[in-house]
């Protein structure tokens, strides 16, 4: 079975000495679970492995429970260490709390209980860390698969990943597009909008949650102002109420809204925002144009491709932590502005054969990036973009 980079990670972690929580976190569908899975069946560790999907959110003793039971059986068998393994911790109210209150207990008594985490909710885990388990955690943060990743496990072509994108689990429906399209609906969006965003966030309008996505990720690789979409909304709120559902759907890695690049925070927050989403199949499956349609539709594709270039930067931005913005200033423009600490790299994607932009040129004169280049014809090659990595850039 194909093992991600992160399996080393893990393995590795849950090999050393007890001493923080591991926590394992990414958006839905990504193979979180299975690369645990993976770990466990190859580490000679005793393990017990728990799920809090359809657990009620009040239950919050069923982490103690799950608790109880680990140290019952480490007991009972005389094991010198266990991991305890919790999947959807989130969704349990309180988690943090009782996870806190559970690994001191362990460490005040000397207990080898390592603890291993799972969530799919960012900002619930996140959360959830920074309130009760301050020093006590460390993050793995796990993207969505790369075309690397998706060409060796299921031998995709480059503009198979463009279009289909890199859900693991919709690789095999790729032949039958009704077929896929019904997987990224019900197994992604309407779980992660269901489950990970409605049942843990009161919202007054949901319908209006599922309409700014779904036009968000039809204009992904686009400007698109707030105004603008309230315009193209039926149950329309107001900007402030779009604002916030964006930066659910962000949290829960689905689709984000970029940032103008400024030196000025207050611009960047006024500015308009350009949809990307966080896996291009989640764009396609918003689409009237089938994979061959789109590629001989010049026009077409090039948006496809620019939204594949983002959806992959924003994936490896949540990973190593850094910033994605765009520029624009008049007619000048550049895709794509990265930033991490004071070093900006500033990307243009060009699905022709021009070698200069008057955007790129400008943005370098104004703001002296690190590094700056063009992905695609009379560039960088977009196999060797997607084998780059990132932080080598910064």
């Amino acid at each position: 079975m194909y093992k991600r980079t992160e399996y080393q990670i893990i393995k590795n972690r849950l090999e050393e000495e007890r001493n923080f929580i591991q926590v394992v976190m990414g958006a839905r569908q990504i193979g979180k679970s299975t690369v645990v899975r993976q770990v466990l069946k190859d580490i000679e560790i005793p393990y017990q492995f728990f799920s809090a999907d359809n657990v009620p959110a009040t239950n919050t003793a069923w982490i103690s429970n799950c608790w109880a039971a680990t140290r019952s059986l480490k007991e009972n068998n005389g094991w010198e260490s266990v991991i305890l393994v919790i999947d959807e911790i989130q969704k349990i109210a309180n988690w943090s709390e009782v996870i806190k209150k559970e690994w001191d207990d362990d460490t005040f008594h000397e207990r080898n209980i390592k603890v291993l985490l799972l969530g799919s909710s960012r900002v619930l885990l996140e959360k959830g860390l920074s309130e009760s388990l301050a020093g006590r955690f460390e993050e793995i943060r796990m993207s969505h698969w790369s075309y690397r990743e998706m060409s060796d496990c299921f031998g995709f072509t480059l503009d198979q990943y463009v279009y289909y994108g890199g859900y693991p689990g919709a690789a095999t429906l790729i032949g039958d597009n009704d077929r896929f399209e019904q997987y990224i609906q019900s197994s992604i969006i309407d779980a992660t909008i269901n489950k990970d965003i409605l049942m843990d966030t009161p919202i007054g309008k949901p319908a209006l949650l599922r309409q700014t996505f779904e036009l968000g990720a039809a204009y992904s690789g686009n400007l698109l102002s707030l105004n603008k979409m309230l315009g193209s909304l039926q149950d329309a709120g107001n900007t402030s109420t779009l604002a916030g559902y964006l930066n659910l759907l962000k949290d829960s890695g689905l689709l984000c809204g970029l940032q103008k690049y400024s030196v000025d925070m207050s611009r960047r927050r006024a500015s308009i925002p350009k949809f990307q989403v966080y896996n291009n199949a989640l764009k396609m499956v918003y689409t009237p144009l089938t994979f061959n349609q789109a590629i001989q539709d010049r026009k077409a594709w090039g948006h496809i491709f620019e939204s594949a270039i983002g959806a992959y930067l924003v994936s490896q931005a949540f990973v190593h932590r850094f910033e994605v913005y765009y520029w624009r200033e008049r007619d000048d423009e550049v895709d794509f502005i990265l930033q991490k600490k004071d070093s900006l790299v500033a990307i243009e994607v060009k699905s022709n054969a021009e070698k200069h932009t008057v955007g790129l040129d400008k943005f370098k004169q104004i703001f002296n990036p690190k590094t700056s280049f063009i992905i695609g014809d009379g560039g960088i090659g977009v196999e060797d973009f997607f084998s780059m990595d990132i932080r080598k850039l910064f």
